[in-house]
């Protein structure tokens, strides 16, 4: 591999200059098919580069894929979603919970449109639901990659995409059907976009990364301008064109943003309220308070109206764990994310340095200010917000994470000769083999000889990478590769026990069972717990994992944690143990069994704050009667228990109260009027969380289970109960 220069600032990067322009064709000279240039990426490359991105790539959608159907539907309340989009166009574009359209889910339904074409062409089932964040997760290794590659080299980039498939927080989102995937990859496509604009000053790439941003919104909404000031700063500093043309070009950014993301806001807030559905998550029915509320502010604050709430207690703590400037780092985040987060500080830093005169245009520099910048401002906000924070919302750093490595090593590999470069490289391989060692060592019964094998072999590649610019090529290549091996064993092995595992209900978490331990609580308790409720409130204990034989569609797989980690939850038998229903099955409605009914559930059958219902094959064929013809075969309490039956019977169920069944929809008054024009034929017991966290006993959904409970005749089926809205008690 021969030494290139930035071509604006005579500093030597690694690999060939990013703006080559391509070889002319002679004439009589045959061009090369496709599929041969595919093959064989640019001219200047060596043969072995395109080969290798192409094997990365195939290698991460093979893991990926990887017994892919286990997890069943997932998070039931978005795969009801989907299936409703499925079969509802109304449903598709506004996000709702159910075909007959009574509420949406909590976010923009951007996220869930390449799900729900996938269910419309291949049906209902775990692949085409999932599969289409598997191929999101390929095209962020792609995007990061390419980022990587055109400033530094093809080993740079191939480092940085493997690190982002390796992080055991991306192989558990780019699995799983939350909001995640899709935000990561438009994220960083922004970057990318951003810095191609710094390398030529086109106005088409800075418009790029404005419509990624906004339509990133229509997945996750605030968090997708989290690294707007950090992009928008880099181009205004160092853009290659005049100050003045560099504003109008952000000015453009920002119209496309605004357009991007905007557009479907103004039709859901100027849609008639009356024909739309409720909008899940708020209070006033508006998008705009969901957004500003609930899903924005209020999880800066803590003070999500309607919400179980955040709720920053003193001390930096609360429900959702401790905050603080070590919260990536801490028992409960770490091991999702920060395997190499310390190294990646250490390039940045380094890379900073190693680029501070250059020219205020050199893309090299900017490189590491977009990337770097976006991860620092994200991580900051992450480690401070007070509101609900769940672990694997980390994977947003994680495409950052990867190009800060990727770009940082490969500079210091290439100044290697320089006593500085070469310790620090040494110094960030340390760094990554020691938090290693301390984050496997907190699940000291998980693969105890790895952490020795990542301590001593990062150790020994540290002492030959101090003296790489002293020996030979292929010596200091070895260390390289012993350092780099060292350095992703640890979240290679959490990796693979996340795909190696089913991930069911809300709050996800990668690795192995016990490695990551947050919920309802204060402080860290002892091991990494919550305040003294380890795993939770009651479930597993920490190092158990939660079993589970069959979920969803009957797939057979593992449960780490169903819904909070270590198998923790709101009961379900005593800490240790797993409460476990008549088919062998984890408790659905909370972790480690439900709160309580038979085999650890709420009422049986009965889904709850976290995890969809179990649907006996009797309730499905009771529903069945007669469902062609109502709206909704039946109404519940909370999106989850909702989400269940929809998923099993395939007929729209209404999710009263929203998620968690405290939002003001529909009122007594319209639930009444829905039961009087037939349009809904069962109420289905239980469910919920209406007076539980951030409701009330005099909220709707309370009246309105009071009123079914007293006006209705009681339809009991095996351990789940029913109430016939089309036959009213005697007298």
């Amino acid at each position: 591999m021969t030494t290139q220069h930035d071509q604006q600032s005579g500093t030597a990067v690694w690999g060939p200059p990013p703006t080559a322009p391509p070889q002319p064709h002679r004439a009589g000279e045959a061009k090369q098919p496709f599929p041969r240039r595919l093959w064989r990426g640019r001219p200047e490359d060596p043969r072995w580069v395109r080969p290798a991105f192409l094997g990365l790539l195939a290698a991460t959608l093979l893991l990926y894929l990887y017994d892919l159907s286990a997890s069943g539907y997932a998070n039931s309340f978005y795969s009801a979603a989907v299936q409703a989009g499925s079969r509802s166009w109304k449903a598709f574009f506004f996000g709702s919970l159910d075909a007959g359209n009574a509420i949406t889910v909590d976010k923009p339904s951007a996220f869930m449109w390449p799900m729900e074409l996938s269910v419309r062409i291949f049906g209902l089932n775990s692949w085409a639901i999932l599969t289409p964040e598997v191929l999101m997760g390929v095209g962020t290794v792609a995007v990061v990659y390419a980022g990587v590659r055109r400033r530094f080299s093809p080993v740079a980039g191939l480092v940085a995409g493997a690190v982002l498939a390796l992080t055991p927080v991306a192989a558990l989102m780019f699995r799983f059907d939350n909001p995640d995937a899709m935000l990561a990859l438009l994220m960083a496509l922004a970057c990318y976009f951003v810095v191609r604009a710094v390398e030529d000053g086109r106005t088409r790439w800075l418009v790029s990364a404005g419509a990624a941003i906004g339509f990133a919104f229509l997945a996750k909404t605030l968090q997708a301008v989290l690294i707007l000031p950090p992009l928008a700063i880099v181009y205004a500093v160092c853009g290659p064109v005049k100050l003045r043309k560099r504003l109008g070009q952000l000015a453009l950014a920002a119209t496309a943003l605004v357009v991007a993301g905007g557009w479907w806001v103004a039709i859901v807030e100027l849609w008639p309220a009356s024909s739309r559905p409720y909008i899940g998550g708020s209070q006033n029915n508006s998008f705009l308070e969901l957004t500003f509320g609930y899903n924005g502010l209020g999880r800066i604050n803590g003070d999500e109206t309607g919400s179980v709430g955040g709720g920053g207690g003193g001390n930096g703590s609360g429900r959702w764990g401790a905050t603080g400037w070590d919260r990536m780092f801490g028992s409960e985040i770490g091991s999702q994310i920060s395997w190499l987060l310390p190294a990646a500080l250490i390039l940045l830093v380094a890379g900073l340095w190693a680029t501070r005169k250059l020219r205020r245009t050199s893309v090299t520099r900017a490189s590491f200010l977009v990337w770097g910048g976006s991860l620092l401002i994200t991580m900051a906000v992450f480690s401070y917000m007070a509101g609900i924070f769940h672990q694997y919302y980390t994977v947003a750093l994680a495409p950052y994470l990867a190009a800060v490595v990727g770009m940082g090593a490969g500079l210091l590999w290439e100044r290697r000769g320089e006593t500085w470069a070469s310790i620090t490289l040494a110094a960030s391989v340390v760094a990554a083999a020691v938090w290693g060692y301390v984050l496997l060592n907190r699940t000291s019964a998980y693969l105890p000889w790895l952490k020795w094998l990542v301590l001593i072999g990062g150790t020994a590649a540290a002492l030959g990478l101090v003296f790489a610019g002293r020996i030979s090529r292929r010596l200091a290549l070895g260390a390289a590769a012993v350092g780099l091996v060292a350095a992703l064993a640890g979240p290679t092995a959490y990796t693979l026990s996340t795909v190696d595992s089913a991930h069911t209900g809300s709050i996800p978490t990668a690795g192995p069972a016990g490695a990551s331990m947050m919920g309802f609580g204060g402080g860290r308790g002892p091991g990494g717990g919550n305040g003294g409720m380890r795993g939770g409130f009651g479930g597993a204990m920490p190092g158990r994992q939660g079993q589970q034989g069959k979920q969803g569609q009957g797939q057979q797989g593992r449960q780490n944690g169903n819904g909070f980690p270590g198998g923790g939850g709101f009961g379900g038998g005593m800490p240790g143990q797993q409460g476990q229903s008549s088919q062998g099955r984890t408790g659905n409605g909370f972790p480690g069994g439900g709160p309580m009914g038979e085999g650890g559930r709420m009422g049986g059958g009965v889904g709850g704050l976290l995890n969809g219902a179990n649907v006996s094959s009797a309730a499905k064929k009771l529903l069945a009667a007669d469902a062609s013809k109502y709206t909704w075969v039946a109404a519940s309490i909370g999106s989850q228990n909702a989400a269940g039956y929809q998923l099993a019977t395939g007929d729209p169920v209404m999710a009263i109260g929203g998620f968690n069944g405290t939002d003001p929809s529909p009122t007594l008054a319209q639930f009444k009027k829905y039961v009087a024009e037939g349009k809904i034929h069962y109420f289905i017991s239980g469910g919920g969380m209406g007076a539980g966290m951030g409701g009330s006993s005099s909220g709707a959904s309370s009246q309105i289970s009071s009123w079914v409970q007293s006006t209705f005749k009681k339809v009991t089926v095996g351990s789940a109960t029913f109430y016939d809205l089309t036959r009213k008690k005697s007298g």
